[in-house]
């Protein structure tokens, strides 16, 4: 008997399970929307919807403690800490007067080589694409500035070389012509 079992096991086990909803719900706010199947983007809306309603607890005067303890419990679905912050500072805000119902599934056409249903899950506040993309490539730049400053003060500085020597004549030599091998004689069977 398989009594209240709620989870939908998505053809998968646990680990791989937890691994693409993770996955996916970090592309979701990165992105702000993605593409799949209908089953996994009702799984992962799901849980998306949970985790917005967890960042709106931060907003307002709230506790140092509970604010890093919801931190932490977004942090162990999402990963990325810059989409965390992102999540926290941005689209927690976009939300804060809206009670439920952050995402939608739109439904596409079935997918012509197994017939699935395929959906975009996408939040219903969003931004639109060119903007989005700015951010994450400015994003993008400050960090990597940031990574080659941090590299520079932690690399020890490197030592002048000594000037090199120029010859005056280089020898000229030439190569002995190289001697050919004895063919061998194939062995009759």
């Amino acid at each position: 008997m398989n009594k209240r079992n709620k989870v939908k096991h998505l053809n998968r086990e646990k680990g791989h399970r937890d691994a693409l909803i993770n996955n996916m719900i970090t592309s979701l706010f990165k992105y702000e929307r993605i593409e799949s199947t209908q089953a996994k983007l009702k799984v992962v809306r799901s849980h998306a919807e949970k985790i917005i309603t967890r960042a709106k607890k931060n907003l307002g005067d709230v506790a140092p403690e509970i604010k890093l303890h919801n931190k932490r419990e977004v942090l162990k679905r999402v990963k990325d800490r810059n989409i965390v912050t992102k999540l926290f500072e941005d689209i927690a805000v976009r939300f804060a007067n809206t009670n439920g119902g952050y995402t939608r599934i739109l439904k596409l056409v079935n997918r012509p080589s197994d017939n699935s249903e395929v959906g975009i899950l996408e939040l219903t506040n969003r931004k639109d694409r060119p903007t989005l993309l700015k951010e994450i490539r400015e994003k993008r730049e400050v960090f990597s500035d940031e990574k080659k400053a941090k590299a520079a003060k932690e690399a020890p500085p490197k030592k002048e070389k000594a000037p090199k020597k120029v010859a005056a004549e280089k020898k000229k030599t030439t190569a002995a012509p190289k001697k050919k091998a004895a063919a061998k004689p194939k062995k009759k069977k």
